[in-house]
């Protein structure tokens, strides 16, 4: 067995180790990322100008649409090719956190809907929820102490 010293071991796993695609990932995210939200607003642009919703209402409509597309495309394994493709350009908008709350749901169905789909609808996103909750009631405390 030949020894090697801690360079030539270092020069060694660096060959063998896959070259980093950074720049890669960060366009692919940046344009997977940029594309959802283009899409946010051209829905946005139809509620409000084509059916006639005002700013706020259109909004609404819109993240309720983004939401439900997201879900929808996780149900049909869709929303996964895209993620893989785009990376964290996924995670990002709001169809991310979407796609994280129906993931561990479509997973865990085999196991029943409570015990299973139910319990586990949360796992990743009942944190988030939490602290999204908590944080926008210390504000209204805190906006209202200082109104």
């Amino acid at each position: 067995m030949q020894k090697m010293s801690n360079e030539q071991y270092d020069r060694y796993v660096s060959s063998l180790a896959p070259k980093s695609k950074i720049l890669r990932n960060c366009a692919l995210a940046f344009l997977v990322g940029g594309a959802i939200c283009a899409i946010g607003q051209g829905i946005l642009n139809f509620y409000g100008k084509t059916v006639g919703l005002d700013k706020t209402l259109a909004g609404t409509a819109t993240s309720m649409t983004l939401i439900f597309l997201s879900a929808l495309l996780t149900g049909l394994s869709i929303y996964d090719d895209i993620a893989k493709f785009g990376g964290a350009g996924t995670l990002v908008p709001i169809t991310g956190f979407a796609n994280a709350m129906v993931s561990p749901a479509i997973e865990f169905k085999s196991e029943g809907f409570v015990t299973g789909m139910a319990a586990k609808l949360f796992t990743i996103a009942g944190p988030v929820l939490v602290y999204g909750i908590t944080a926008s009631v210390l504000y209204v405390i805190i906006f209202l102490i200082f109104r």
